[in-house]
């Protein structure tokens, strides 16, 4: 990023999505590595998991009356490969995330980039990334936990044609999902981009990112919603043509659609995680929290195990040129 620190509290969004997307063009041999081992296996995998789980669901549906063993041998695949899928969809979403953040900081203070040295760093990060999970994950209990619970009022006030209690709990469950839910996504985000970048993770992070949020909610809110929907749209579309597309569309049709589909949802990813990285400085510059170059340099080579002493003057202001 060419920006000054001062500069960053004044992007709009349109302007963050312009800068995002320029950074790649600063390393594109690493940006095109990290896309190709880390944000395209995520990727497919976010689309793909359906094609192996849609058929054992769909034979569990209509076949009602399977033989037990039929049965018991099919929800026992269906149980492992969504197992294997989370596992899966959990080490790639913070590798990525950790291989991102770390390029992107670097970049920033100028220090060296390369493939080699961001996936150097990943295991140190990643301990810091899984914490910061941990606390959000619990959250996220809570949360689905009070959506399950409106939702069964809500079955309860369709039965009971009880108008009153049916606009009460679809009140909750539109404001829980599309509000808390919104808002959580993006505090998970800039408190992972936090557990990277400061000595801070775990509910450290998560108040550090309830911090910085502040003042920039709706911006941060309008950029995960936006986020979300076009991962809904592309999963929906790959969902009705390739998945359920069943004999209406050929089998080059599914494999075109799927693979273009694939792609753009690449591209979403990847500029997902610029944007987040963005926006953890533009937060920093809106609070007026001062951006240390020298020290997030030292602390990025700290997880190389590099020792970086302490910079005079002259060679701090070097840095921040």
């Amino acid at each position: 990023m060419d920006l000054a620190p001062e500069q960053l509290q004044f992007l709009t969004i349109p302007d963050i999505l312009r800068e995002s997307v320029s950074i790649p063009k600063q390393s594109p041999k690493t940006f095109y590595l990290i896309t190709l081992t880390l944000i395209f296996p995520l990727s497919f995998a976010i689309l793909a998991h359906s094609l192996f789980t849609h058929p054992i669901v769909s034979q569990l549906e209509n076949h009602p009356f399977l033989d037990p063993n039929v049965a018991r041998h099919d929800w026992t695949l269906l149980l492992v490969f969504q197992f294997c899928y989370v596992i899966f969809l959990f080490a790639f979403s913070l590798l990525s995330t950790a291989a991102v953040v770390f390029t992107v900081a670097s970049l920033y203070t100028s220090k060296p980039v390369s493939f080699s040295n961001t996936m150097s760093a990943i295991p140190q990060v990643f301990k810091r990334l899984f914490i910061t999970f941990l606390w959000v994950a619990l959250m996220m209990v809570v949360y689905n936990s009070l959506l399950l619970t409106f939702l069964v009022v809500l079955i309860v006030a369709l039965d009971s044609s009880n108008a009153l209690l049916l606009l009460f709990a679809s009140l909750v469950i539109f404001v829980l999902f599309l509000v808390v839910h919104v808002y959580i996504t993006a505090l998970w985000h800039l408190a992972s981009v936090v557990s990277v970048l400061e000595p801070v993770y775990g509910f450290t992070a998560m108040k550090k990112s309830y911090e910085l949020l502040k003042g920039r909610t709706r911006m941060a809110s309008a950029l995960v919603f936006a986020y979300l929907t076009v991962c809904w749209v592309i999963a929906g579309i790959f969902g009705y043509v390739v998945v359920n597309g069943g004999y209406r569309y050929g089998v080059f049709t599914k494999i075109v659609v799927g693979g273009f589909l694939v792609g753009v949802l690449v591209i979403v990813n990847l500029v997902g995680l610029l944007v987040q990285s963005v926006f953890y400085y533009v937060c920093k510059s809106y609070h007026h929290q001062g951006i240390d170059k020298s020290a997030l340099h030292e602390q990025l080579g700290g997880y190389l195990g590099e020792y970086v002493p302490l910079k005079s003057n002259i060679q701090m202001e070097s840095l921040d040129e």
